[in-house]
């Protein structure tokens, strides 16, 4: 199988006709062999009826039906492992996708050697306020914190070697940081190209201002996972230790200031009259917690059965 496009949809019932019928287009005599696999995340406008209907006359359609709404990264999930092609490509329901892309977004990966190359809709038709203005706002931090240099992270419209896609784990919302998931993985040679973006033609769409807030934080999570998911000790047990260091210092400062002053018969406060004391006494507390939250992640850690789990590029013998 040469090609396999994997489409998460949600009440998107009166668009799949036409897009069926464009992804045919875009693909004849450019695509030797290719698969729809149309994960529907849960519809309830009769979608799936028409994706058993578009099958009838389409054979490459393929289908899967969530018996509720589990979102875009489940549905991706499903996809993925049920694709069998070379290349996999991602597009969103909605027509604002299009798919006289994908040929050169192939080549890309083909002849150029890219193991995911990433749509990036310089002009966007969507409202700017809600939109486009927050997105932009999001991909630059998400630039930041990732490092990888893309102008659109969450563009829907991306195309994968097959060993990416079987080899990241797309769950909660992570589907809007699928390439940094590769980066992780090993996949680091990672492209962009400007694709053309549609307005919507039917319906609205399902996301609103929430998913920028939920996808600061989500960013936030991966990377702490990422760096930190299999050595919790590293992050914790330093924050802890250098919280209780700080206290105990200020502390044990307090104490001998205190002391001195008593021995040398001048004036002195008594330790517990002091406010600094006991802010010391809360760093203390604080960084021993840090420290034991540390240990137990630790624990939690070494009994997961993927702590040995890597990506191997290839054996020799």
């Amino acid at each position: 199988m040469e090609l396999s496009i994997v489409i998460s949809l949600f009440n998107e019932v009166e668009s799949l006709p036409e897009l069926v019928a464009w992804i045919g287009r875009a693909l004849e005599g450019k695509v030797s062999s290719y698969e729809i696999i149309m994960v529907d995340d849960g519809s309830t406008d009769g979608s799936w009826d028409k994706i058993v209907e578009l099958s009838a006359s389409c054979p490459q359609i393929r289908g899967i039906r969530f018996r509720r709404n589990y979102g875009k990264s489940a549905a991706l999930y499903e996809g993925f492992a049920a694709a069998q092609g070379d290349i996999v490509v991602t597009m969103d329901a909605d027509l604002q996708d299009d798919p006289e892309e994908i040929p050169e977004m192939m080549r890309m990966i083909r002849e150029d050697g890219y193991d995911l190359v990433s749509g990036w809709k310089r002009k966007r038709y969507d409202d700017v306020l809600t939109k486009n203005i927050p997105s932009k706002i999001y991909n630059a931090t998400a630039r930041k914190v990732t490092g990888i240099k893309l102008h659109d992270m969450n563009c829907g419209l991306k195309a994968y070697r097959n060993e990416v896609v079987k080899n990241i784990e797309v769950y909660g919302d992570m589907h809007r940081f699928i390439p940094y998931l590769a980066k992780q993985a090993g996949f680091g040679k990672i492209g962009e190209k400007e694709v053309h973006h549609q307005a919507r033609k039917y319906g609205k769409s399902k996301f609103g201002l929430e998913r920028f807030i939920h996808g600061f934080l989500d960013l936030m999570t991966i990377w702490f996972l990422q760096k930190f998911g299999k050595k919790p000790m590293h992050f914790f047990g330093a924050m802890g230790t250098g919280t209780f260091l700080v206290g105990f210092v200020i502390t044990l400062w307090i104490i001998i200031e205190k002391l001195i002053r008593q021995g040398a018969g001048r004036p002195f406060r008594a330790v517990t009259d002091q406010p600094l004391f006991y802010l010391a006494l809360l760093a203390i507390i604080l960084g021993t917690m840090l420290f034991l939250t540390g240990f137990i992640a630790e624990l939690i850690s070494r009994s997961n059965q993927d702590r040995n789990r890597y990506n191997i590029r290839e054996r020799l013998r």
